[in-house]
């Protein structure tokens, strides 16, 4: 069985068919992107399964459940954590606090504590910064906080909507080396990324969106050589 099964979904803004009969599957332990223009649907899936919208037809089933009979505010302590495009960090909070808040559903202090020091290993910058505002973050920090509070509440899959959006090449190589090094240490993924090139060289496996249907999926490493692919998302 699958870890997070999406059959058959159809999800609708008003009259607007925004995802039209999406069945895709992520196994345990892989890093799954999900690839298209703006508008395709991306964004509007990984809402649809963290129960921040409801879909009108078809299932999210994650560990055989089905996630639209849970309260959104639920679905994290199932060990679902969302990274957001466009961060969305509590900016009037110190980036110690923020990275609280990421543990809110977790009970043992010590086990807080932990995750805590695992997550300033993974990225000493915030540990440099942990009494800083994250507002006053650079908009690369402001990620990696984004990323750091997901991990806070111990999640067994990260779903990470466009992480590179806006940041210089440098950090786009470094933010792409820490989702590698996430799923390298046991947590599977779901990447939503328009980089499509950077996404299909670290992805298992990809899905092709298009206005809000499945037009291709396969290996990624074969995707990144299939000339529509090349030609649409690569610039090739």
């Amino acid at each position: 069985m699958a870890m997070l099964e999406i059959k058959n979904l159809q999800v609708y803004y008003g009259m607007i068919h925004a995802i039209k009969d999406v069945s895709f599957e992520v196994n345990e332990g892989e890093v799954i992107a999900l690839i298209g223009a703006n508008g395709a649907g991306k964004t509007t899936i990984l809402h649809t399964v963290t129960g921040l919208i409801a879909a009108k037809g078809g299932e999210v089933l994650y560990e055989g459940v089905d996630l639209q009979k849970i309260a959104p505010h639920k679905i994290v302590s199932q060990g679902i954590a969302h990274v957001p495009e466009g961060r969305h960090v509590f900016s009037q909070l110190t980036v110690y606090e923020n990275l609280l808040m990421g543990a809110y559903t977790r009970k043992d202090k010590s086990e807080v504590e932990e995750s805590l020091e695992n997550v300033y290993k993974r990225f000493p910058r915030l540990k440099e910064r942990q009494r800083q505002y994250a507002g006053t973050l650079s908009g690369g920090e402001q990620q990696m906080l984004a990323m750091g509070r997901a991990l806070m509440s111990k999640p067994k899959i990260v779903l990470m909507d466009e992480p590179s959006m806006g940041l210089s090449p440098i950090l786009v190589e470094e933010i792409f080396d820490i989702i590698q090094s996430i799923s390298k240490s046991g947590t599977t993924v779901l990447l939503v990324e328009q980089n499509a090139k950077k996404a299909l060289g670290i992805a298992d496996r990809a899905y092709v969106l298009e206005t809000g249907k499945i037009v291709l999926s396969g290996d990624a490493k074969k995707l990144m050589d299939d000339e529509s692919v090349k030609k649409a998302y690569l610039g090739e």
